[in-house]
């Protein structure tokens, strides 16, 4: 009869605390309810109306033929189309790559005790504090002909005039935009990397170490799959923003043709106010390819998981 009793005592207070957790659940849906709101009204009906748009829907400037495909056949049978696009992603990837090369070794090195280690854990958070714009700046006064660099060249007498420094902006081989990029979000990878390897512990690599493992492997069998979820969440939010970014390559790029963001900022800026329509279908466009691009990014790292036994 006791037992009996405890088993009912115990099925009860199971029930009562999966009352409760829904209760706790609901509460914390409800709490989401103005931010998901605002989230859906802004964002959403932003992109709703973007779509609406590239598809012909603009009474406001007296165009009205939806559903009309013809602004995205003419953008998409353009040969510069493809030639702005291969840009873009260009200017995305190389520049996402080498800041996180750059951001994983920063990390590493960090993870180890050296004198001034608190100082370097400032300093290198500095860029995130300072705007893109402010980048930009640095950048013409430090790379352009006229600029910091080539006056020190011509001065130690490795050229003899500044003008003869390599052009490394304004020209279509992005050294410029990708320099920008790489010193804006190196320290945002270091920051998401170094974060994972603190959690982790050192304990798996000194392990492998005793085992007899070299460096090299203890990287690539034993801390790199480690900090993947750090790698992917920040290249992911690296690569999205270096895609439809517009400041760096309208004012360091090399001219015709621009990346698709500056395409798009022409067709707007255009005095046709018609032609804002062929702007909606280029900022749809980038984010079709944006989109598919970091699902396919997901779906790698997910099967790449799985295939590790973590769900």
């Amino acid at each position: 009869m006791s037992v009996s009793s405890s088993i009912a005592s115990r099925s009860g207070a199971q029930e009562r605390m999966t009352a409760r957790e829904r209760r706790t659940r609901f509460w914390q849906m409800v709490q989401l309810v103005p931010i998901m709101a605002i989230l859906v009204l802004l964002f959403g009906g932003a992109l709703v109306l973007a779509i609406l748009q590239s598809l012909g829907f603009a009474p406001w400037f007296g165009v009205n033929t939806f559903p009309d495909f013809s602004y995205f056949g003419a953008l998409w049978g353009s040969s510069t189309f493809w030639v702005s696009l291969g840009l873009t992603l260009y200017y995305a990837t190389v520049s996402t790559v080498i800041a996180l090369i750059l951001g994983i070794l920063l990390a590493l090195a960090l993870v180890k005790t050296f004198p001034s280690k608190t100082f370097y854990k400032y300093l290198y958070k500095l860029p995130l504090m300072i705007p893109y714009t402010v980048g930009i700046a640095l950048a013409v006064l430090m790379l352009s002909n006229g600029g910091m660099l080539s006056r020190l060249a011509a001065f130690f007498g490795m050229i003899d005039d500044p003008a003869q420094f390599p052009q490394i902006l304004k020209t279509h081989y992005g050294w410029g935009i990708i320099a920008v990029y790489v010193w804006k979000q190196t320290p945002f990878i270091t920051l998401a990397v170094y974060a994972v390897l603190l959690g982790i512990g050192r304990e798996t690599e000194e392990a492998a170490a005793i085992l007899g493992a070299n460096r090299r492997t203890i990287f690539f069998r034993v801390t790199l799959p480690q900090i993947l979820p750090g790698v992917v969440s920040s290249t992911l939010i690296c690569f999205a923003f270096n895609v439809g970014a517009f400041e760096a390559p309208f004012i360091l790029g090399g001219g015709f043709p621009d990346t698709l963001p500056v395409v798009a900022w022409r067709y707007f800026n255009d005095a046709d106010y018609t032609l804002q329509l062929q702007g909606m279908a280029t900022v749809v466009s980038i984010g079709l390819v944006a989109g598919v691009i970091l699902f396919g990014y997901l779906a790698a790292y997910r099967r790449y998981e799985r295939r590790m036994g973590r769900n």
